[in-house]
């Protein structure tokens, strides 16, 4: 399965009416073009989402790889984005929870979500409450529970700054900083976070091969036993949907209530994001809410058929369960073990620059 390329059109006016939108007059005298970057995608994904307003170009990256792992974010300058998405763990957090910069360094309430192919994120958050990358990315830096910063004060620093204003000039055609500029940076190096070398990826190209086990935890997977590909699809790892798996049957008591708090539609009570499990083995703790430890205890749950709300997904098989035997189990773990993708963790282009 041989990957193909990517070429992302670099269209200068584009660029040019993205920054006029910001009250800004690019000068293209002074900072030439951007350069578009080229992306090797594998052919079998699907179209990449891409805002017509935001290519990804090689200044663009560079910026927001800064961005996304400089402290200068946050309001005591001591934690980035990259602190609660850390690249060893597949850009997710070892904590259940969290902490945020703000007096007392208070969790939060939801286990920070892996970030593993956000190029064909149709929507961020457990619940679903951003459209793309680039309103997600505008969220953390103010949040009074995470980097605690204004955006009128992380701006006013980075303009500030030795480097950054000639950075954005050159990503974006003007030093004049904004948040919508700082936020597409940072949505243009998410998109060249591309895990596709896993074991499974290299058997499905016939480079390699699974061991009896992983193809016993793989007929598994991708049939009625252990009935995981319904939701977690060949491809992507998810389906992107939003399902209620009976975590929890009632909602009361602090019971985080999911996506009906974003919708208001009573069908979205419980549901969360479905996440990939592409990278699995390394994102522990497990669910929005980090109430699993281990893979054993995830499968385990839906073997017992969990709790049962109304809207529970019908596919979690409430009262029977999936009747997976211990040996079935490990089966199955030894299969999600193949899709771990130990060049995404090790990549250097995906690591903080300052490090360096």
């Amino acid at each position: 399965m041989k990957l193909s390329r990517f070429y992302l059109p670099l269209c200068l006016g584009v660029l040019v009416c993205a920054a006029c939108s910001n009250g800004t007059d690019p000068d293209p005298t002074t900072y030439p073009p951007p350069t578009a970057l080229e992306l090797a995608l594998p052919p079998e994904f699907p179209d990449p989402l891409i805002p017509v307003d935001n290519p990804t170009t090689v200044e663009g990256v560079r910026l927001g790889r800064m961005l996304f792992y400089d402290p200068i974010l946050s309001a005591d300058s001591s934690q980035a984005c990259g602190a609660c998405h850390i690249q060893e763990f597949s850009f997710a957090d070892s904590l259940r929870f969290s902490r945020g910069v703000a007096p007392g360094h208070p969790e939060g309430d939801r286990q920070a979500p892996a970030i593993i192919n956000p190029m064909w994120l149709p929507a961020a958050f457990w619940d679903g409450r951003q459209p793309t990358l680039e309103a997600q990315a505008g969220e953390p830096v103010p949040n009074p529970i995470e980097m605690n910063l204004p955006w009128s004060q992380a701006t006013a620093r980075l303009q500030r700054h030795a480097d950054y204003p000639t950075l954005f000039g050159q990503a974006f055609g003007t030093d004049v900083i904004t948040m919508d500029l700082a936020v597409k940076a940072i949505a243009q190096f998410e998109r060249t976070m591309i895990s596709v070398d896993s074991k499974f990826d290299r058997v499905n190209r016939g480079l390699e091969q699974f061991t009896a086990e992983q193809d016993s935890g793989f007929v598994q997977f991708f049939t009625e036993k252990a009935d995981c590909f319904h939701c977690h699809g060949p491809k992507l790892g998810t389906t992107h949907r939003f399902n209620n798996i009976g975590l929890d049957s009632v909602y009361t008591g602090g019971v985080d209530r999911g996506r009906i708090l974003v919708t208001g539609n009573q069908e979205d009570l419980g549901k969360f994001k479905v996440p990939t499990l592409r990278n699995i083995a390394l994102t522990a703790p497990y669910m929005h809410d980090g109430r699993f430890n281990t893979l054993e205890e995830v499968i385990n749950h839906y073997n017992t058929g969990g709790h049962d709300p109304t809207n529970q997904d019908p596919l979690v098989r409430f009262g029977t369960g999936l009747g997976l035997s211990p040996q079935d189990v490990q089966y199955v773990i030894a299969f999600l073990n193949t899709l771990t993708d130990t060049a995404y963790v090790n990549n250097p282009d995906l690591s903080n620059p300052f490090d360096s």
